[in-house]
């Protein structure tokens, strides 16, 4: 299965939707006939990547949920850590705004190196992820501060609420199948974040070369419903990390791929963060 998270995608690499019932098999079936049968001796759409003889690390222990469970508290509860302590340590006030925005904008360009560094590695290192997790709080927080003291007061207890409303309403529906991740909702994910990301461009160009508020993805009813995409998408994002998870579970992945999981949800989370944040800033702005 494929996604447009990039810590997800190596799951998925080498197989595509598995059927329903695949989660129910042995380690290591090869389900169905045809092309997967025909080529079951190497990685293909229906073949289990972490079974004995693949190149992978399968005589470890198995990742369980629980270990995706305590990974992903550890990586979301540094990034929450790193950002009280900057909202608390680093001033906003405008004789410090300089200082403080140099500090936010180094740490974002830090966490963007380490995500890349993890992205292109072979194998999770939790070093990698948790110096991540720690730069993008820095600028969370700094960010989050200049928001709430500038622009809406109170707008970032209300935009951390309701990403975890989006998370649990998105869980629920996962659990209960009313969101089935097969290669249509796939498809449309891939499609959709990369008209999104061209949009996000084309409006930083706009904005860049003097055309002022860029495309108006960040105010009044434009924005709102250009954040409301954003997190209808991140919501998707979510799914598929879900549906990762439950395969890489299925499958008997090494315990350490754990440390992936917890990176991608955070990725994820901070993702509808921001766009949460994004659309009530302008909401309560506009009121």
């Amino acid at each position: 299965m494929r996604t447009s998270n990039p810590i997800f995608s190596r799951w998925g690499a080498a197989r595509a939707v598995a059927p329903a019932d695949d989660a129910r098999r042995p380690v290591g079936t090869v389900v169905g006939g045809g092309w997967a049968a025909d080529h079951a001796t190497g990685p293909g759409p229906y073949t289990n990547p972490y079974a004995p003889g693949a190149d992978t690390r399968h005589d470890q222990d198995a990742m369980t949920v629980d270990d995706v469970v305590v990974r992903t508290a550890t990586t979301l509860g540094t990034v929450a850590l790193a950002a009280v302590l900057s909202w608390l340590l680093l001033p906003v006030d405008e004789s410090a705004l300089s200082r403080s925005y140099g500090i936010a904008v180094g740490s974002a360009l830090v966490a963007f190196a380490l995500s890349m560094a993890q992205t292109f590695k072979r194998t999770p290192s939790p070093a990698l992820i948790l110096g991540y997790a720690a730069s993008e709080g820095v600028f969370l927080g700094v960010f989050s501060s200049t928001v709430s003291t500038y622009i809406s007061p109170g707008v970032v207890v209300q935009a951390v609420l309701g990403t975890f409303a989006v998370s649990a309403g998105v869980l629920i529906a996962y659990r209960m199948r009313w969101i089935r991740v097969g290669r249509r909702f796939i498809g449309f994910v891939s499609a959709a974040s990369i008209g999104f990301v061209l949009l996000l461009l084309a409006d930083t160009l706009f904005s860049a070369f003097g055309a002022g508020n860029g495309l108006g993805f960040h105010s009044g009813g434009i924005g709102i419903v250009f954040g409301l995409a954003g997190i209808v998408l991140g919501g998707a994002f979510l799914a598929l990390d879900l549906k990762h998870v439950e395969d890489a579970v299925a499958y008997g992945a090494p315990r350490e791929e754990a440390w992936l999981a917890a990176f991608g949800f955070t990725l994820t989370l901070v993702w509808i963060y921001l766009e949460v944040l994004q659309v009530l800033t302008i909401f309560n702005s506009d009121n």
